[in-house]
C-alpha cells in the first residue's frame, strides 16, 4: 500500500516541479521583457531630451546671431559740428519765408563747418573724400532746426550730425584698417581724418533714434522702420476687422446650424485645404482679383489686408470650430431645456464659453500673417517707400518685406538694420503670443 502511494506521489511531484519550472521560465521571460521595455523607454526619453536640447541649441544660436548682428544698429556714430547760419545763404530777403528756408543750401554750411576742422585739405579730390564722410542727413538736421526756430539764423550753433555708414562701420570695428585699401570702403586718408576728429573729441556715439522714427532710405544711416511699422499696423488692423467676424460667423454656422450633408462636407474639406495652400498663391489671387479686377491701389495696406484676410480665414475658422466643439453638450441641452431658442443658446451660452479659444486662434493667425512676405511681394508692397503711410490706401510696406529689402542690400549697415528689425518683429510676435495666453486666462470660464 505504501509502495503504491509512493508511486502515485512521484508523478504528482514531478508534475508540480514541471509547473514550477514553467512558471519560473515565464517569470524570467517577463522580467527580461520588462528590462528591455524599460531600456527602450530610457532610450526614447534620452532621444527626446537630445532632440529638445538640439532644437534649443539651434534656436539659441539663431537668436544669438541675430542679436549680435543687430545690436550695433541701435547706435549711430555722430560728429560735432559748429555751423554758422549765414543769413545771406539761408534767407537773403529776410522775410523768413518757409519756402525760402526749406530750399536753402545747407550742404554748403556743413562743408564750411568741416573746412574749419581741416584747413589743410585743399585739393578737389581730397575735399570730396572729406565731405563724403558726412551723411546727407546732416543737411536735413540743420534745415529742420532752422524751420522750427528761424531766430537761429545769423548765429553759430553746435549740432551733432550722423557720419556716413562706411565711417560708422569703421568706428564700430567692422572695417579692418590694416586690410588693403582696395578691399575696404574707407580710404587711408579718411581713416586719418577720422582719427584726428577722435583726438579732438568731436566723435560721439548716440542711440539711433532714426531707426525708430524714420522711413526707408537709400542711405543706411538714415533708414528706419517707422514706415514699415505703420504699414504693418494698417495692414494688420484691417485684416483683423475683416477676418475675425467672418471667421467666427462661418465657424458658428458650420458647427451649430449647418445641416450635415454633402454640401457642408465639401465646404469643410475646402476650408481644411485652404489652410494648407502656399501663401504665394493668395498673393497671385490678390494681384489678379483685387488689383487687376477691382482696382484696389497697388502696394496699399488695403490690398495687403484683403490678401492676408483670405489667408488667415481658414486658420481662424478651424480654431474657432475646435473651440466650439470643446464646449460640453450639456451646456446646449441645459439652455434648450429652460426654453432658450437655438440662437439664444448659441449666442448667450456656447459662444462666450468658446470665445477664449477663438481669440487665441485669432491672435495666432494674426501673428502668422504678420510674418508673411511672399503674398505681399506679389501685390507690390516690395516697392521702395520713403514716406510714412498716412492711411489704408497710401503706398506702404510692412516689417517682413522691409527686412527682406534690407537683407538684400549690399551695404553692411543695412544687414545690421535688418537684424535689428527682426528683433523688433520677434518682440511684436512675442507680445502677441503673450496676449493670446492672457486673453485665454482672462475670459476662460469653468463649468
Amino acid at each position: 500500500m505504501s509502495n503504491s502511494a509512493n508511486g502515485a506521489a512521484l508523478p504528482r511531484a514531478a508534475g508540480l516541479g514541471s509547473i514550477f519550472d514553467a512558471r519560473q521560465q515565464v517569470s524570467e521571460a517577463v522580467s527580461a521583457g520588462l528590462k528591455r521595455r524599460y531600456a527602450r523607454e530610457k532610450r526614447f526619453r534620452l532621444y527626446g531630451m537630445l532632440a529638445t536640447l538640439f532644437a534649443v541649441a539651434v534656436l539659441g544660436i539663431l537668436l544669438f546671431t541675430i542679436i549680435r548682428t543687430g545690436l550695433p544698429a541701435f547706435t549711430q556714430t555722430m560728429i560735432k559740428l559748429s555751423v554758422t547760419l549765414y543769413p545771406q545763404e539761408i534767407d537773403p530777403k529776410g522775410d523768413r519765408d518757409p519756402q525760402t528756408l526749406s530750399s536753402a543750401d545747407y550742404q554748403r554750411l556743413v562743408r564750411d563747418a568741416l573746412d574749419d576742422y581741416f584747413p589743410d585739405v585743399t585739393s578737389r579730390n581730397d575735399r570730396r573724400e572729406l565731405f563724403a564722410m558726412i551723411s546727407p542727413g546732416a543737411t536735413y538736421v540743420i534745415r529742420s532746426m532752422v524751420i522750427a526756430d528761424p531766430s537761429l539764423i545769423g548765429k553759430r550753433i553746435e549740432i551733432e550730425v550722423p557720419l556716413k555708414d562706411d565711417i560708422d562701420q569703421f568706428a564700430k570695428g567692422k572695417i579692418d584698417s590694416e586690410a588693403d585699401q582696395a578691399n575696404r570702403r574707407v580710404s587711408d586718408k579718411q581713416i586719418g581724418w577720422y582719427q584726428r576728429l577722435v583726438d579732438r573729441d568731436l566723435i560721439v556715439s548716440r542711440f539711433n533714434t532714426t531707426l525708430f522714427t524714420a522711413g526707408d532710405s537709400r542711405s543706411p544711416e538714415l533708414a528706419g522702420i517707422w514706415g514699415a511699422v505703420v504699414g504693418s499696423f494698417w495692414t494688420m488692423s484691417l485684416t483683423l476687422l475683416m477676418s475675425f467676424p467672418l471667421a467666427v460667423g462661418a465657424a458658428v454656422y458650420l458647427e451649430e446650424f449647418a445641416p450635415k450633408n454633402r454640401w457642408t462636407d465639401v465646404i469643410e474639406v475646402n476650408i481644411n485645404n485652404l489652410a494648407a495652400v502656399p501663401s504665394i498663391v493668395f498673393g497671385l489671387l490678390g494681384l489678379a482679383v483685387f488689383i487687376g479686377f477691382f482696382g484696389v491701389p497697388r502696394s496699399s495696406p488695403m490690398v495687403g489686408a484683403l490678401v492676408l484676410t483670405l489667408m488667415t480665414l481658414p486658420i481662424i475658422i478651424i480654431a474657432s470650430r475646435a473651440a466650439l466643439k470643446s464646449v460640453p453638450p450639456s451646456i446646449r441641452e441645459a439652455a434648450l431645456g429652460v426654453g432658450a431658442s437655438k440662437m439664444q443658446a448659441t449666442l448667450h451660452h456656447v459662444l462666450p464659453l468658446a470665445m477664449p479659444g477663438m481669440l487665441t486662434g485669432t491672435i495666432l493667425g494674426m501673428a502668422h500673417a504678420l510674418g508673411e512676405t511672399a503674398p505681399l511681394l506679389m501685390i507690390g508692397m516690395v516697392a521702395f517707400i520713403v514716406d510714412v503711410p498716412s492711411g489704408p490706401l497710401s503706398s506702404a510696406t510692412v516689417m517682413p518685406v522691409q527686412i527682406y529689402l534690407w537683407s538684400d542690400a549690399p551695404e553692411r549697415a543695412f544687414i545690421e538694420r535688418a537684424s535689428a528689425a527682426i528683433m523688433v518683429l520677434l518682440g511684436f510676435l512675442t507680445v502677441m503670443n503673450l496676449l493670446a495666453v492672457a486673453l485665454r486666462k482672462r475670459f476662460e470660464k469653468r463649468w
